[in-house]
């Protein structure tokens, strides 16, 4: 059965229809509904337009949406609750239900927040990190240009010019001329001498000098350039005769200019004006003008306040710096007469005696002394020893019994009198002086001042009064301090005198030091060193003798006396000094090893073998054994060094030395097999020794097995983290293979294990391109400010851009560092060969054999090779730094 077909299908949908409007659905406008695009003039589609007429309804909305656009949105209307609009749930009450839900929602977001809070600060910092390294700041940009301008002189800064417009006036304003008149005397005398120039050209009086016109007037340019009027016609060359002439013609021009054509009377002679201008000497480097002003600025303080001092003495010295020495005798002598004792409170005792120094010190000899004793007249209480200085010994006694009577409180007064005695060779009265002086000012309430009389003592040190800055040092060193602080105290006190370069206060304060702590071995070492560093050699041994007597059992004072003889050439000296240390210390290693080392390096070895036997059998140590092992290889014995080393190794298996002298036997046997299994037999019983794993690796590499030295060396990292050693070895040896992109990889690996390692980052420093080492060398020292290494590399870079005096003066810093560091002494020699002079040289080299370097890379390579075993500081010194290459 067909059914009919409704009416309404296939019909367009009548205007405003929304499908499913009364079921809640709500409209959308879909591509078809709004069409092409369309121009601006096409005609509008009014199929959805809302309907032409307005009702009263439409105006009240229109209305409501007015009042919605002008919502008030000021900060005084926003609640934090509601916001601008207000609750969209306003019509209820807010009611305490609410509240708590409110604040359990807070509460929850709270602890979210603080769950995600170490996360989302990392992810933002990361992120902040990230765009700076893509994104530099200009600053960053520029702040290894901005680290340069350290290295710019101040003559530098003074020649950058001035910012402008660098054209000349003339190119900054073409209508620019400037006419200078000549006078008419000018071409008067060029007329009579038959030449026919009637125009002078601007451009000859540019620097101040006039030249000779050119002819073709002011706007005819000159030809090829030259300066005209000063060549020869026809030659193109410069005539010396007019350019004298030209000179004389400016002169005359100068002089015309400073005469007087008023009265007719020349101010200027110009005959004799060159030679009044040689006969005034200038006696001051200022200018006139300032003199005169400086003159009035004094005269006018004089005379405002005539009892103010510093006046006085400052309006001498300017008439003595303008070479009017009677003026400032006069002017002085007035000012003592102003102010010849403190009168007024504003003026102060030491000015007024600054006064009467000045006028002695502007008088002759005679006069001066006069002046003084006027001076002692005024001032009862001072300049007493102004007056004791200028007279003679039997005066000047008198004058300080004197000035002891007036100022019984000055301490100056007695060290004076000390200094006058020892001056006169009356040793033996300092001590008493020193003394009375201690005892006079106590009982006249004056408290001993420690630091005020040690500082006397340094300054009568200075001036080479040693008695009586020791007799101050004996008297005053006790005072005021603590019985159980008095050996740190004073240890204290004698490192601030060398400091200040006081050698004999500090000699005083050691011994008195060592009479109230006789069996103090530390004391006598520090003494001792003093002695060494900054006495003599005899001085020293007598030290040394009083202090193995007071501490037999100290090895180390000993060896030191041992020593001293040793290296003066008398060698039978040292050996009684051992024979005796034998005695005292019976089975003492160190002694038995510089018995040996004795013997040895005086060639006399059946007696160090037989010295070594000795030790074998009473005090058998692996040091011991490892110099038995070692005396036998450097004399050629290999079977017998063989033979004790195996020995050696039965009792003591976990010493690494032995195992390294071993395996370097066999490798000196070009046995690589035996040094190989040499090395891994210690590396199993010393797994954390790092010289042996490095000779290993060097083996292996040696032989061509490079990714078995890799191999090794990755497995001392792994037995042996955070070792710089050994992450400098993995990247040198990549270097060495021409792996220079993994050994950067594996620097900084390193760097992030090791961030404070200084050998790491000197050799990261080169491993850079050169523009960059500087950079780098700065980034070194943040981490590494005081390392050696890095000091060494930044005095190399120095080196190696030319820079002598600050690569001496780093030199100098990583020695005074590390005096232990044998390759920075070789640098700094090879440095002096180069671009120092023989003083110099030599001074490096003395400084070296003092510190008796031990360590250091490169001179190990070479003091421990068995060549050189008999060599001495200063030869090894000269080996190294030969070996040493330029080029960084």
């Amino acid at each position: 059965m067909n059914k009919k077909k409704k009416p309404f299908l296939g019909m367009p949908a009548p205007l405003g229809y929304v499908p499913g409007l009364g079921r809640g659905a709500t409209g959308f406008t879909t591509r078809s509904d709004i069409g092409p695009a369309r121009d601006a003039n096409d005609p509008v589609d009014d199929r959805h337009a809302p309907p032409g007429k307005r009702t009263v309804g439409d105006q009240m909305k229109k209305n409501q949406t007015a009042d919605d656009d002008d919502e008030d949105l000021n900060d005084t209307n926003y609640d934090e609750f509601n916001g601008y609009a207000g609750s969209l749930f306003s019509s209820g009450p807010y009611e305490k239900d609410d509240e708590e839900a409110d604040a359990i929602y807070a509460a929850l977001d709270k602890r979210m927040d603080e769950r995600r809070k170490e996360r989302r600060e990392q992810r933002e910092k990361e992120e902040i990190e990230k765009y700076r390294m893509e994104r530099p700041k200009i600053q960053q940009q520029f702040s290894d240009l901005k680290r340069k301008l350290a290295e710019v002189t101040e003559e530098e800064w003074l020649s950058i010019p001035e910012v402008g417009d660098a054209r000349n006036k003339r190119q900054r304003n073409p209508r620019y001329e400037k006419l200078t008149p000549v006078p008419d005397s000018f071409f008067a005398k060029h007329l009579q001498s038959g030449e026919n120039h009637t125009s002078v050209d601007p451009r000859q009086t540019q620097f101040g000098g006039l030249n000779t016109p050119y002819p073709g007037g002011l706007n005819t340019p000159y030809p090829g350039g030259m300066t005209p009027g000063l060549m020869t016609p026809g030659t193109g060359e410069l005539d010396m005769r007019k350019i004298g002439q030209a000179r004389n013609t400016l002169m005359d021009m100068r002089l015309s200019q400073v005469s007087d054509s008023v009265s007719g009377q020349t101010v200027v002679d110009p005959k004799g004006y060159l030679t009044d201008l040689n006969s005034m000497i200038p006696t001051h480097g200022g200018d006139i003008n300032d003199i005169k002003k400086a003159r009035l600025l004094l005269k006018s303080v004089r005379e405002t306040n005539p009892h103010h001092p510093p006046a006085w003495i400052a309006s001498a010295r300017l008439e003595e710096v303008t070479g009017k020495l009677q003026v400032a005798r006069n002017l002085i002598m007035k000012g003592t007469e102003m102010c010849p004792k403190v009168r007024i409170p504003f003026v102060l005792k030491e000015q007024s005696e600054d006064v009467w120094l000045e006028a002695a010190r502007l008088q002759p000899g005679d006069t001066a002394k006069a002046v003084v004793a006027q001076a002692v007249r005024h001032l009862p209480q001072s300049l007493w020893l102004a007056l004791a200085r200028l007279e003679t010994y039997e005066n000047a006694r008198k004058v300080l019994n004197k000035a002891r009577e007036n100022i019984p409180t000055d301490r100056h007064i007695w060290i004076t009198a000390a200094k006058l005695e020892e001056a006169n060779g009356n040793t033996q009265m300092v001590e008493k002086i020193i003394d009375r002086a201690i005892t006079s000012l106590r009982a006249n309430g004056v408290e001993i001042n420690r630091e005020q009389w040690i500082q006397d003592a340094e300054e009568c040190d200075k001036a080479g009064s040693v008695a009586t800055c020791q007799a101050i040092m004996r008297a005053v060193i006790g005072i005021g301090i603590e019985e159980e602080d008095r050996k740190h105290t004073w240890m204290e006190d004698a490192d601030s005198c060398v400091a200040h370069n006081a050698l004999e206060c500090a000699r005083a304060i050691y011994a008195y030091a060592l009479q109230v702590f006789p069996s103090k071995k530390s004391v006598w070492l520090r003494a001792a060193y003093f002695e060494k560093n900054h006495g003599t050699r005899e001085s020293l041994e007598a030290l040394l003798q009083r202090a193995v007597a007071h501490c037999p059992k100290a090895e180390v004072l000993w060896l030191m006396g041992a020593k001293s003889k040793w290296l003066a050439g008398d060698v039978p000296a040292a050996r009684s000094i051992l024979a005796l240390a034998f005695q005292a210390n019976p089975n003492s290693e160190e002694i038995w090893l510089a018995a040996v080392k004795l013997e040895s390096e005086n060639n006399e070895y059946e007696r160090a073998r037989r010295l070594l036997a000795k030790a074998r059998s009473s005090a058998p140590t692996a040091r011991v054994f490892m110099k038995s092992v070692k005396l036998e290889w450097v004399l050629g014995n290999i079977a017998a060094a063989q033979e004790l080393c195996e020995e050696a190794l039965k009792h003591y298996e976990d010493f690494p030395k032995l195992w390294m002298m071993k395996g370097q036997i066999e490798e000196q046997k070009e046995l690589a097999e035996k040094a190989r299994e040499a090395y891994n037999q210690g590396l199993k019983k010393c797994p954390h020794s790092i010289p042996l794993w490095l000779l290993l690796s060097r083996l292996e590499e040696k032989v061509g097995q490079l990714t078995r030295a890799r191999a090794i060396l990755e497995k001392s990292r792994l037995k042996n983290p955070k070792n710089p050693d050994l992450w400098l070895e993995s990247v040198r040896l990549e270097y060495r293979a021409g792996l220079k992109n993994i050994a950067n990889t594996l620097m900084a690996k390193a760097l992030q294990e090791c961030p404070n390692s200084g050998i790491l980052w000197s050799e990261a420093i080169f491993l850079e391109a050169r523009p960059q080492r500087k950079t780098k060398s700065v980034d070194a020292l943040k981490k590494c400010e005081h390392d050696p290494h890095v000091l060494l590399t930044v005095a190399k870079l120095f080196w190696s851009e030319r820079k002598i005096t600050k690569a001496r003066e780093w030199f100098h810093r990583t020695v005074k560092i590390d005096s232990d560091l044998g390759d920075a002494w070789a640098f700094f020699y090879k440095f002096e060969l180069q671009h120092g002079t023989e003083e110099q040289q030599q001074e490096v080299k003395k400084r070296c054999e003092n510190a008796e370097p031990r360590h250091g890379e490169l001179w190990c390579d070479v003091s421990k090779d068995i060549a050189n075993w008999q060599k001495k500081i200063g030869e090894i010194l000269v080996l190294v730094a030969a070996k040493l290459k330029n080029t960084f």
